[in-house]
């Protein structure tokens, strides 16, 4: 996975995620701007940009961004915020808080869900909040599938994505063509995501759900679920 999660850090900027991120990220700044915390813990932080916003927001709060992707964790670092490539079940210490935004929860099938939620538990100080956001089956099925192709300087992207219905997985196969000296150097990765409703997660932890909101960010129609879980 992390080699996937690698190549994924190198074209994150070619797929127009930097430009909805925002709007997702508000869901999560209006949720917090109500609670009182010191500590949080953003797992599968990507570039920084969450803990970025924050920091700016709230500055006096104490915060630790975590990502399997080496790559990802020195982008991080890079604009001078706390992160550590490490497995959420390895780390130590409690917060106040915990994120994991952008779909990152549908990346985990459901053996390692189970144990991941088990994890936020134990990292959530007692009457913490986890906040996270899946993607709905519409989202899979519609916004998602498909090819997707782009050409920007040296490098050249192309995805293929298809969603199974009977085994609720989405299949992304990612191919990347970068410019080397006269020469263009092949990457190939595949990336699962898989589909979850709220009730299956519900199931899966002692923690109760005390938020759950439908958001648009492409169509009419809600693409994702923003929910908000307390220990």
């Amino acid at each position: 996975m992390s080699n996937a999660l690698d190549l994924y850090a190198k074209v994150e900027d070619l797929l127009g995620v930097t430009e909805v991120t925002p709007i997702l990220n508000e869901h999560y700044h209006e949720t917090l701007e109500k609670l009182e915390f010191k500590t949080l813990l953003d797992v599968g932080c990507g570039s920084g940009g969450f803990l970025m916003e924050l920091a700016q927001k709230n500055p006096e709060v104490q915060t630790l961004g975590i990502d399997l992707s080496p790559v990802m964790v020195e982008m991080t670092k890079a604009k001078g915020l706390n992160a550590e490539c490490i497995d959420l079940c390895k780390l130590e210490g409690k917060f106040e808080v915990i994120t994991a935004i952008f779909d990152m929860v549908n990346y985990l099938d459901k053996k390692h869900l189970k144990r991941f939620l088990r994890c936020i538990e134990e990292h959530l100080e007692e009457g913490g909040h986890f906040l996270f956001d899946i993607n709905t089956l519409f989202a899979f099925k519609v916004v998602a599938a498909g090819s997707f192709i782009k050409d920007s300087d040296n490098r050249f992207l192309t995805i293929d994505s298809d969603y199974d219905e009977e085994a609720a997985e989405y299949y992304m196969d990612f191919t990347l063509f970068e410019k080397e000296g006269e020469a263009y150097v092949k990457s190939q990765e595949a990336i699962t995501q898989y589909f979850y409703k709220v009730n299956e997660i519900q199931k899966l932890t002692k923690m109760k759900l005390v938020s759950k909101k439908a958001i648009s960010i492409y169509s009419n129609e809600s693409e994702k679920f923003y929910l908000v879980f307390k220990k």
